[in-house]
């Protein structure tokens, strides 16, 4: 079974920086897109950021500029930087990861429990 884990959620002032991590783990054949999405109080999850496992990533427009997705493939890990933190960016953060289990094999689709990030401004 593929379990999911993030960290790094937590309290901070707006304008600062936190740095989630969401390691997958289990046994699988490969990972294809890692995801980070959101979802604010009363609000719908959301699309935060994407990276393909060749690197490529897309960001949501109220994000772009401050936030930075990364993988590191070899640890089986997607971390999301965020700089210059708003009050609006409170929400849960959730990763989400397309995992093949098998070759060849069709593609599944795993969630982190979810981390706290919380702005005060």
């Amino acid at each position: 079974q593929v379990q999911l884990v993030e960290s790094g959620g937590g309290l901070v002032q707006a304008g600062g920086s936190l740095r989630l991590s969401c390691a997958a783990s289990g046994s699988m054949f490969s990972i294809n897109a890692m995801y980070w999405y959101r979802q604010a109080p009363g609000k719908q999850r959301e699309s935060v950021a994407v990276v393909t496992s060749e690197g490529t990533t897309n960001y949501a427009d109220s994000v772009k500029g401050r936030f930075t997705i990364s993988r590191d493939n070899a640890k089986n890990t997607v971390y999301l930087q965020m700089n210059n933190l708003k009050p609006e960016d409170t929400a849960v953060y959730y990763c989400n990861a397309e995992v093949q289990l098998t070759f060849p094999g069709r593609l599944y689709d795993y969630w982190g429990q979810g981390t706290q990030v919380t702005v005060s401004s």
